[in-house]
């Protein structure tokens, strides 16, 4: 299997970005999550975030936030993601991500959590809700073992870049909107710049999130990051419940 550095290494020798897409583990049915991350090296995503169901998702919109209850409501729990993953996992060869809210974590217990995501083959963590003060004891556990815990900074954090990005590694989400997933970005000389301070301060890859819906916004980001991420327009996609479908589209996107 690849890893996320790998990934990004590969795309900017080849001079191209790095197409990320995001699904909600169980939705809309575990069998379906199952038959696309099987089918995903059909799929131009180079890496995928899979979120972990939560009654209480505070950075996602509307769609996945019902999407994440719906999975919830079906009875998919931490345990039937891990179980699910480690049923395809010979399938997949392309890097997976963890969306998941701290206190999933550490309800589960965090070194169980890690170990689980390591049998797996869960490579990196985006942890929403862990801000940097508190994220140190976790950053050190998932180095020891060898998973990415990826940074998210916003246009409202550019003071303290450095700093989050200190305890982190994979590369950085830069959150394009000042709202939830799936709302309107700010404006492109504003963004540019935001990208470009982010530069400054790490030597990671930046990767676009937030707002970017479809292959005009992805065009668009790609001049700016390394990296572009879709969230909301594919868990969309993903309501038709069609595997072919779902597919297709999302390779429209990553054109």
């Amino acid at each position: 299997m690849n890893s996320i550095k790998s990934v990004f290494e590969r795309k900017k020798q080849n001079n191209e970005k790095t197409n990320i897409g995001y699904v909600v583990a169980g939705y809309p049915s575990v069998d379906f999550t199952k038959n696309f991350l099987s089918n995903l090296d059909k799929t131009n995503i180079d890496i995928l975030e899979i979120g972990i169901p939560y009654s209480d998702p505070l950075a996602d919109g509307k769609l996945i936030s019902e999407a994440s209850f719906k999975a919830s409501q079906a009875g998919v729990t931490t345990d039937t993601v891990f179980e699910l993953l480690t049923e395809v996992k010979d399938k997949v060869s392309k890097p997976l991500v963890f969306l998941v809210y701290y206190n999933l974590i550490f309800s589960y217990g965090i070194d169980n959590f890690l170990k689980k995501c390591t049998e797996s083959n869960i490579q990196g963590l985006i942890i929403p809700d862990l801000p940097y003060e508190e994220s140190k004891d976790l950053y050190e556990k998932t180095k020891e073992n060898s998973i990415d815990l990826i940074p998210l900074v916003s246009v409202t954090s550019q003071d303290r870049i450095s700093k989050i990005s200190s305890h982190g590694s994979g590369f950085v989400y830069a959150i394009g909107s000042l709202g939830v997933t799936g709302s309107k970005q700010v404006d492109l000389p504003r963004l540019e710049k935001f990208i470009e301070n982010i530069r400054t301060q790490t030597n990671l890859p930046v990767s676009l999130g937030f707002g970017i819906k479809n292959n005009n916004d992805v065009k668009r980001m790609r001049q700016f990051a390394d990296g572009v991420i879709i969230g909301t327009s594919i868990v969309d996609l993903t309501t038709s419940n069609n595997l072919e479908y779902t597919i297709s589209e999302i390779n429209k996107f990553f054109e």
